[in-house]
């Protein structure tokens, strides 16, 4: 019978632990957390897109819009450093939801924390594109 340091130990137990993380977030686990999902994409175009200030009110609005009940999952982004013909990078912000179906988004556009983002952050865009999907049947 082999006899492990305490060092040896802890060091296998890290790499189990690291291993596990990185399994948790597999593309399976993905696919299965966003089965049925209802998913509501939102691009923002600003009316001052050079102003930084204007930009982080709008984040910040949706950092407050993302305590709406029926949302599972929200992501806020900025176009990614990336260049090839396909991609648009012309946006200044982009805002990603996950909903458990189509009921629970349209209980969100009539939630009173989405209009007042809308009551607060409208002045700031001069164009907002979305686009929803779900599985296809």
């Amino acid at each position: 019978m082999d006899t492990q340091t305490r060092r040896e130990f802890i060091s296998e137990t890290g790499k189990a632990t690291v291993m596990g993380g990185i399994g948790a977030f597999s593309s399976a686990t993905w696919e299965n957390q966003l089965a049925h999902k209802f998913i509501h994409h939102v691009y923002f175009w600003l009316k001052q897109p050079d102003s930084a200030a204007d930009k982080q009110k709008l984040i910040a609005g949706l950092k407050k819009l993302a305590s709406a009940k029926t949302i599972r999952m929200s992501h806020i982004g900025v176009p990614a450093a990336t260049n090839r013909d396909v991609i648009d990078r012309s946006y200044a912000v982009s805002w990603l939801l996950v909903f458990d179906n189509a009921a629970d988004q349209e209980s969100y556009q009539n939630d009173p924390i989405h209009h007042q983002f809308i009551d607060d952050c409208s002045p700031l865009w001069q164009k907002v594109v979305v686009y929803d999907s779900v599985e296809p049947a």
